[in-house]
């Protein structure tokens, strides 16, 4: 006896769809499945024969062979327990009449035969809109997919309009409705629990003081620039970090797909079942593990780095992570996407974030304030600025010092500007890099021709630039990222041209190009 169903399976960004091959033979009662599976697949061998058995079907007393088509893709998770079950079902005769072959399924069974939500079936709803007739066997066959997924991840599944998506409560209740042909419960979210939005909101308004700063962050939106933030502790950097996240553009369709899309991955998008609209940000402490920040572990996750992509990844007290997380960040922050690579294979996710940074200007945190006196020594100075390696350093397009308030600065509230005013500016000037670059492309992903078109100098700017340039031994990658923040600059002030004022104000911002870190 023989049947066949379809399934998913994710890995990265990918969604593949599997063959779910069931045999039901004479012999010496077994369960096995092949075609790569990991550990979570093969443990389904369990939680099918329990779920089946909990839903009123018998388990074969036969052996069961389940062949998870193509062979040489390794399968990842849980998602494929319904298929299985189901390609069981058929194959046994415990279903007659059942016609699957248009129907993708994918969920969790538990013991009891209920449907758990998974990860990833936003990028499975994605996968199968691109690709719609590869598990068709009929070509005449012209109705969407039809794709069936936990209550839980209905409202996931549905955000994609071009597919067919349903759900079921449990095994019993799918197969009943497949096999007298009636319609599926549209699940109106009596299981969908929005989760709280971050209420932690910072307006631009709040933070007083501190004007070089602020526009220094208002250039890093504008482009979506990496920024370096020093200063002593309590001056406000944390502070601005979070109202940096207010002042940035919403995400475009396209973006909010992909950022949706990696949250689905993570298991972190919930049962919201909706976009992610707003700019990700993402604060991981110092103590998190390299495969947390980059990506990777027992399943090639997604990490922080990832998981901030089109927003924001704040890491406060840059020298406290340890360093081989630091100099891992220099090849991604370069190329705007990071590769994982390990024994199993290699997974590709995007990078394409903007770094906030802070840190201390040493140990204590009081070098060069001219309150308090430093009790670090010069050599405790050094290898605490140290940690930050030049390349890395390189990699960050602004750096500004962040000193500490006086008494006058922090209640005076003259001339501050709200997060809405700043944010329109913050757009305006997006805008203008858009249309010439087209798509949602900013400043800082401009590739080298790209710099060199429209990054063109006076001769006074020209003139300037050289001369700090060789005063400071700039690398070229310096270079370039001065000639990209003048260009953001330009942008926020309506030029089409850098003038030689733009680039003046794009040197301030390289404070630690004169020191040796």
């Amino acid at each position: 006896m023989f049947a066949a169903v379809f399934g998913m399976s994710v890995i990265g960004l990918q969604a593949y769809l599997i063959r779910v091959e069931v045999d039901v033979s004479n012999g010496l009662p077994g369960f096995e499945i092949v075609g790569l599976p990991a550990t979570a697949v093969r443990e389904a061998r369990e939680r099918v024969r329990s779920a089946l058995r909990n839903s009123g079907f018998q388990f074969p007393l036969q052996r069961v062979t389940v062949n998870l088509a193509p062979a040489d893709l390794r399968k990842e998770g849980s998602g494929l327990d319904l298929p299985i079950a189901v390609g069981i079902l058929i194959a046994t005769g415990q279903c007659s009449g059942v016609n699957c072959e248009n129907y993708i399924f994918a969920g969790e069974l538990s013991l009891e035969g209920l449907l758990r939500p998974i990860p990833g079936i936003l990028t499975m709803a994605v996968e199968l809109y691109k690709n719609q007739s590869p598990f068709i066997q009929d070509s005449s066959y012209t109705n969407l997919p039809k794709l069936l997924v936990p209550p839980e991840n209905l409202a996931e599944a549905r955000l994609v309009a071009g597919i067919d998506s349903f759900c079921s409560l449990s095994l019993a209740d799918l197969i009943k409705s497949l096999a007298e042909n009636k319609p599926f419960e549209d699940w109106q979210g009596s299981l969908l629990h929005p989760e709280a939005e971050n209420p932690q909101i910072v307006d631009w308004a709040d933070i007083r003081g501190q004007q070089q700063a602020k526009r220094a962050l208002e250039i890093a939106a504008s482009g979506g620039h990496n920024i370096l933030l020093v200063g002593p502790p309590g001056s406000g950097k944390t502070l601005m970090a979070k109202a940096y996240a207010g002042i940035l553009p919403p995400l475009s369709l396209e973006e909010s797909m992909e950022v949706t899309q990696l949250y689905s991955i993570a298991g972190l998008l919930g049962q919201r079942g909706r976009l992610i609209e707003e700019r990700p940000f993402r604060k991981p402490h110092h103590s998190a593990s390299i495969a947390g920040i980059i990506g990777g572990g027992r399943e090639l996750r997604p990490g922080e780095l990832s998981l901030a992509n089109h927003g924001v990844l704040f890491l406060d007290e840059l020298p406290e992570f340890p360093r081989s997380i630091l100099e891992s960040l220099r090849q991604p922050l370069e190329d705007r996407q990071i590769v994982i690579t390990r024994q199993k294979g290699s997974i590709q996710y995007p990078a394409q974030v903007s770094v906030v940074a802070g840190m201390n200007p040493c140990p204590c945190g009081f070098f060069g304030d001219g309150g308090k006196i430093c009790a670090c020594t010069p050599l405790q100075i050094h290898n605490y600025r140290r940690k930050i390696s030049g390349p890395l350093l390189d990699r960050f397009d602004l750096h500004i010092e962040v000193p500490r308030l006086a008494y006058e600065e922090l209640k005076s509230a003259k001339g501050v500007e709200t997060t809405t005013v700043v944010k329109n500016r913050v757009r305006q000037a997006r805008a203008r890099q858009w249309k010439r670059l087209g798509s949602t492309k900013t400043n800082a992903e401009m590739s080298a021709q790209e710099t060199e078109k429209w990054c063109k100098l006076s001769l006074t700017g020209e003139s300037l630039l050289r001369k700090v340039f060789n005063s400071r031994n700039l690398s070229a990658r310096g270079y370039d990222r001065i000639l990209r923040v003048a260009r953001t600059i330009a942008d926020l002030a309506g030029f089409s041209e850098i003038s030689s004022e733009h680039i003046a104000e794009a040197l301030q911002y390289r404070v630690l190009d004169k020191r040796i870190i």
